[in-house]
């Protein structure tokens, strides 16, 4: 089997396999899981070695006849937005696995195979090339992070997962609409060929809409962020991880893949629109951020404060070119924009996975319930210091070099994109800082803090793995950005010449 249809259907196969074990056989669906999750991650490494990163042209690629009579092809291949996106996927795929191993006690199999599936169906959605394909596994990708959150989430999941159903599904029906008049058009779903089908300016514009009505809510973009808190809130902690670390990057990934070859005079002409939700994310978020009482409604606000970063580093690229920049300010938004999503990957799932850490053992989210966990867990302290600091941008680590990139290409735009901008750096610091001195340190607060065990193996080697990964891209981004160098370059020609019919 082809190796991107194996990184697809490997986990999908598994999940049903652990399904198969039974909620008896609870110890042989965890191994069964982490076994293939594990060789998923390690196939997927092929990606990165065997990338031809000279070139733009997809990879991997594979077609095979699917409806033939409406056109719509099996068809995958991968270029440098891509790659890094389904290797964060299968990197979390062990993670999520081994977080939840002894946490979860009901329904083990259950959860362990949503878990698989969800990961398959994620790889897919990176991999498609086909309009109808891509819609298939970015509608059936919500079908296990429901189940997740219905059945293992908080008091309130019901309202959480209904919430989050609602908004993510009626988004996508719009795009829906958008792909189907694509194809009437062109009389093909072959997305690449979209992205030089020439459209008239009113039909640009309401493709833009659609997409921008489904991607938006994905990232998701103010004002359509609140689902995201209250599913957070209720999801278990490996949802929480999944939802952060990948499922926010699928809206970051649509505007690239769609919205800015297929719509480019469009997504040129409401550049400004999409510019100021983005900063009004980053700085009206970050201030909301600084009031939450729960961690993970922080962490979650946070989250949509920092992905305001993706779509800024994205559309200021139309803003530079209008200033007649030669390209080299809007190459590096844009590849800013890619490193803060792989980067906010790493640091949002590592800090949903110390809010569980914490919540399993006094079973409270609430800030004010703690204070002094150094002193009881300082092995756990140092981590969760350490991603706070990368979440506030701290140079050395991933939190830094994403930003940096996006504010450093916003000054060739506009002086104000970038002085907005910069002000996450402020308030990260703020609520990242001010969450270290009320749970980490101080005055022991609640009388279970003191009884606290510090994190064990397992935990150690979760966070371990993660810490590794921040530092990484923070001191040797190079590898990262080499890899999408060509893709960029390919996505700035199309967005420069107007397709106008």
């Amino acid at each position: 089997m082809p190796l991107l249809s194996l990184l697809i259907w490997l986990p999908i196969i598994g999940g049903v396999a652990v399904l198969l074990a039974g909620d008896q056989r609870a110890g042989l669906a965890r191994w069964l899981s982490l076994a293939v999750s594990l060789a998923t991650l390690f196939m997927s490494f092929s990606l990165f070695t065997g990338f031809d990163r000279s070139t733009s042209a997809m990879q991997f690629e594979e077609m095979r006849p699917w409806i033939e009579i409406f056109s719509i092809h099996y068809h995958l291949g991968v270029d440098g937005f891509a790659v890094p996106l389904i290797l964060l996927t299968t990197f979390f795929g062990p993670l999520v696995v081994i977080a939840g191993w002894e946490v979860i006690q009901k329904k083990v199999h259950q959860y362990m195979a949503a878990f698989l599936i969800m990961e398959g169906l994620m790889v897919g959605v990176f991999s498609a090339l086909d309009g109808l394909l891509f819609y298939v596994f970015f509608e059936a990708m919500l079908i296990p992070m429901f189940l997740v959150i219905g059945m293992w989430g908080g008091p309130n999941r019901v309202y959480a997962t209904i919430k989050f159903f609602l908004y993510t599904f009626l988004g996508s029906v719009f795009m829906l609409v958008g792909l189907i008049y694509l194809f009437i058009q062109s009389g093909t779903w072959e997305i690449l060929q979209w992205h030089d089908f020439p459209l008239s300016m009113e039909v640009q514009r309401w493709l833009f809409l659609g997409f921008l009505a489904a991607f938006a809510v994905k990232i998701p973009m103010w004002p359509v962020h609140t689902w995201l808190p209250d599913a957070h809130v209720e999801a278990p902690t490996g949802g929480s991880v999944i939802l952060a670390a990948i499922m926010l990057k699928i809206g970051g990934y649509g505007f690239i893949r769609f919205s800015l070859p297929i719509t480019p005079d469009a997504s040129a002409a409401l550049d400004w629109l999409l510019i100021g939700l983005s900063l009004i994310a980053v700085v009206y978020i970050g201030f909301v951020a600084l009031a939450q009482q729960d961690m993970k409604k922080l962490i979650a606000y946070s989250s949509i404060s920092h992905m305001g970063f993706v779509t800024l580093g994205l559309f200021i690229a139309f803003a530079i070119f209008r200033n007649s920049d030669s390209g080299q300010g809007a190459a590096l938004g844009v590849e800013g924009a890619m490193v803060q999503m792989i980067s906010h990957g790493f640091i949002s799932g590592a800090l949903f996975l110390c809010v569980g850490v914490l919540y399993d053992r006094v079973h409270s989210r609430e800030i004010k319930d703690y204070g002094g966990v150094v002193n009881t867990m300082p092995w756990f302290a140092f981590f969760a210091v350490l991603f706070l600091l990368a979440n506030s941008g701290m140079p050395g680590t991933s939190g830094f070099v994403g930003e940096f990139m996006v504010i450093l290409a916003s000054f060739k735009a506009s002086f104000w994109f970038a002085f907005c901008a910069g002000l996450t750096l402020i308030l990260g610091a703020a609520y990242s800082l001010w969450l270290v001195k009320r749970v980490i340190f101080g005055d022991i607060a609640n009388s279970n803090v003191r009884e606290l065990n510090d994190i064990n193996a397992r935990e150690a080697l979760v966070l371990g793995v993660l810490a590794v990964a921040v530092l990484l891209i923070g001191l040797w981004p190079s590898p990262l950005v080499d890899l999408m160098h060509s893709s960029v370059a390919h996505l700035l020609e199309h967005i420069v010449k107007s397709k106008v019919a």
